[in-house]
């Protein structure tokens, strides 16, 4: 079935010897497929995970696999932004260098719920969380230069809309509307990071992993889920699959320079048009500042 497993990447060679990488929500799917290959080229792994019973029974999977001893597991809960603040102290204390941050972690189509702060969960896990993470990180990450960080989003990018009216959803909640937001959100955050970050060395990088069959489809509706199971079985990429253009983005050296892009199946990608919106990027991220307590500082 190798047709549906889309690009691979395909670059061996590439050591991550004395680099530092995280990578949110790696205990499972192509978080974890990831956090192997990454230990497996020699880097430092930090797993930022919620369920840290979850997080060991992985951490320990991930060791066999990769046959290193460099991964670590840090309790992170992107749906509360004093677990976020937690997570960043407790790796600093740990590391003095980040050169890759991989942005995995997210919810699709759940039930409507709110995080710790009171925002809706795609939106609050899915962007606020990684937004508020990732700039506490940036003072590590421009010190490690050349660095980059990896945002996970989705073709679902393309029937996204922000709703400035609503970005909470409190009128009115859809849940695949809320998820496609949040993926539009991610290339937005993205891109207008990357613009933010020029001359620095840190590179930005936003992707589609491709249709693929892991935990994220735990909340479908089980009949939907039964009935398609022979469908994922033979469309949807598995999940190392789907790693690689998480990889990809991570390691590639000929897309060094590249920043603020949008990737899939390891190949450039042209987004669509609304989630090139500079003004929009720019609206969201102001926003994101405030919602995080990030403008006060």
């Amino acid at each position: 079935m190798k047709f549906f497993q889309g690009g691979q990447f395909k670059n061996k060679d590439i050591r991550l010897d004395a680099k530092v990488v995280i990578i949110t929500g790696a205990n499972a799917g192509i978080g974890k497929e990831a956090a192997i290959e990454c230990a497996k080229r020699g880097a430092r792994v930090y797993m930022g995970c919620r369920d840290p019973a979850r997080m060991e029974k992985a951490r320990q999977e991930i060791l066999d696999k990769s046959g290193s001893q460099n991964v670590f597991g840090l309790e992170l809960d992107l749906a509360s932004f004093e677990s976020i603040r937690s997570f960043v102290k407790t790796f600093l204390s740990m590391e003095r260098r980040l050169h890759v941050l991989i942005n995995n972690a997210g919810v699709m189509a759940c039930p409507k719920a709110y995080t710790k702060e009171g925002f809706e969960m795609h939106f609050g896990t899915n962007h606020l969380g990684h937004f508020l993470l990732t700039n506490l990180l940036l003072d590590v990450l421009k010190r490690s230069a050349p660095s980059r960080v990896v945002t996970v989003s989705s073709l679902g990018h393309k029937w996204g809309r922000i709703n400035k009216d609503d970005i909470n959803a409190e009128k009115d909640y859809r849940e695949w509307d809320a998820y496609m937001q949040s993926k539009l959100c991610n290339i937005l955050f993205s891109r207008h990071l990357a613009k933010r970050l020029r001359g620095t060395g840190v590179n930005t990088y936003a992707l589609h992993p491709g249709a693929i069959n892991t935990e994220l489809t735990r909340h479908l509706n089980p009949c939907i889920r039964t009935m398609a199971k022979p469908i994922f079985w033979v469309f949807f990429k598995t999940p190392k699959s789907g790693a690689q253009t998480t990889l990809y983005c991570a390691m590639e050296p000929t897309i060094a320079s590249h920043t603020g892009l949008y990737y899939s199946d390891c190949k450039l990608k042209e987004p669509e048009p609304h989630a090139q919106d500079d003004a929009m990027a720019e609206w969201l991220w102001n926003l994101s500042e405030r919602l995080t307590g990030l403008s006060s500082h």
